[in-house]
């Protein structure tokens, strides 16, 4: 049996807590069960290392020895290394700043919502910097460096990137500055 890791609302800076995932995590270690893959690996287990950045919304992370592409769920940073597509206005900045935020060997804490993979067999999740629990896809979202991409039945956290995204577009922040929105082409 795997566990997975829903958010909690609650009124922190994030807008949620790990509160179940604690308490889920808890109850699997007691009966037994570990916070493992799947054997289909459909579910991740809550904490990773990050091997490297890819672009603006994905990373890979490192369980023990196993490398995984993961999707930062609910958000869409401009293009930056898509083969077929050009390199989107902010999305080297994008890219750069996810970059700062999680170099290499930093360690993460992971939540995931209703679906686990994406067709492209990358992990879905929330991402949280262990160290300060910082929303990592939020904050990409409320500087302005992603938009909110909500895809049922994945939404538990889009109301939190809306809010975040709206005060971005209303202060100019990051893309809002001098773009129309992430799929803009660099110019």
């Amino acid at each position: 049996m795997a566990v997975g890791w829903i958010p909690e609302r609650s009124s922190n800076a994030s807008g949620y807590s790990s509160g179940l995932a604690a308490v889920l995590l808890a109850t699997a270690v007691a009966s037994g069960c570990t916070p493992d893959v799947d054997p289909d690996r459909s579910v991740a287990p809550d904490r990773a290392i990050v091997a490297t950045v890819v672009d603006g919304d994905t990373i890979e992370l490192l369980f023990g020895a196993r490398r995984e592409r993961v999707r930062l769920l609910g958000i869409d940073a401009p293009e930056s290394v898509h083969p077929s597509v050009p390199v989107q206005c902010f999305g080297r900045e994008a890219s750069a700043e996810l970059a700062t935020l999680l170099p290499p060997g930093e360690e993460v804490r992971l939540v995931r919502d209703d679906q686990s993979r994406d067709r492209y067999g990358r992990l879905l999740l929330y991402v949280y910097r262990a160290a300060d629990e910082l929303f990592v896809n939020r904050w990409l979202v409320r500087n302005g460096l992603a938009d909110v991409a909500s895809y049922e039945p994945n939404t538990a956290l889009a109301p939190a990137l809306s809010t975040a995204r709206n005060l971005a577009r209303a202060e100019g922040a990051g893309l809002w500055s001098r773009c129309d929105g992430p799929d803009q082409p660099l110019q």
